[in-house]
């Protein structure tokens, strides 16, 4: 991968606000050719710089209010077992995001759901049918002051 220079910065700035604007646009933008910011973006998703052209939603308004920073220890940690839970987390829908830490915990989740029973059912099913869970901390968001995709590069 050859590194980001101004015009595919530029381009990736642009495609962070609105994925949908027409490449003429971007090519004003950035100064450069339609044909040149074309092929740029192409060789930006197939380094996997752009992973996914995406729709934000409101949260609230779609009807899942609930949020959850979720730290969660497993008993037992190798690679296999670590890969596994990753692999489960992706599969659940409620999952937003999944990271692996260092620290207290092994891992923390960011979980959108539309209720409390809901997020209940959540834990009952993903955390107590699974004995190498041994301990699951929930912290609930009571207000998004900040909430931002875009990488300003």
């Amino acid at each position: 991968m050859k590194e980001l220079d101004r015009i595919d910065r530029e381009i990736l700035n642009i495609l962070q606000e609105n994925a949908a604007t027409p490449l003429r646009e971007i090519a004003e933008k950035v100064h450069s050719s339609v044909a040149t910011c074309q092929r740029r973006i192409a060789q930006l998703r197939a380094s996997g710089v752009l992973l996914k052209d995406v729709s934000l939603v409101d949260r609230v308004l779609a009807g899942m209010a609930l949020t959850v920073f979720v730290s969660v220890e497993l008993e037992h940690q190798n690679s296999a077992i670590l890969k596994q839970f990753e692999a489960r987390m992706r599969e659940e829908p409620l999952v937003m995001s999944c990271y692996e830490v260092a620290g207290e915990f092994d891992f923390m989740l960011i979980v959108t759901a539309p209720s409390m029973d809901a997020y209940h059912e959540f834990t009952r099913r993903v955390f107590t049918s699974n004995n190498n869970v041994i301990n699951v901390k929930s912290l609930f968001a009571m207000n998004c002051s900040k909430f931002e995709t875009k990488l300003t590069l």
